[in-house]
């Protein structure tokens, strides 16, 4: 990434991003690639689950190596002080904008039932980062999301 960018023009998220954001809006299982974020594909491996998300946790420049909280409700929660059942690290990418990013907040998926194939629920809870404020973005495994 950025091979051939002055390196002011070069932000190494916002293209991961941009390639994240592209697979979910085409998601097809394929296999036997390197587990990366910029893959060129969604994949849950063996299983017959086809992933429509790769879910990411964000990493500020200024957050000690704390992944990024926000609520899983439009509620105005404040989630250093909150619990962790009403704040969540985990983000799909929905627009990028430059170097604007809007994601939507996953919550970790409760029904025991559906927890192991599909282990987060989509929420109607949103933010939009400036993406110079990000240093790290970490993938996780490729899933499926309902209602995405």
């Amino acid at each position: 990434m950025c091979n051939n960018k002055k390196e002011s023009d070069c932000n190494c998220i916002a293209e991961i991003l941009t390639v994240i954001n592209i697979l979910q809006q085409n998601a097809e299982c394929s296999e036997n690639c390197l587990d990366t974020c910029d893959r060129g594909f969604l994949g849950c491996g063996a299983s017959s689950l086809v992933c429509n998300t790769r879910p990411v946790m964000l990493y500020t420049c200024c957050g000690n190596g704390t992944p990024w909280k926000m609520p899983i409700s439009k509620e105005n929660i404040n989630c250093n002080t909150a619990s962790d059942a009403s704040c969540s690290s985990v983000f799909r990418i929905e627009k990028l904008d430059g170097n604007c990013a809007t994601f939507r907040v996953l919550a970790t998926n409760t029904d025991p039932a559906t927890a192991a194939t599909t282990p987060y629920v989509a929420t109607n809870s949103f933010f939009t980062m400036d993406l110079n404020c990000l240093c790290v973005i970490r993938c996780l495994q490729d899933t499926a999301v309902e209602c995405v």
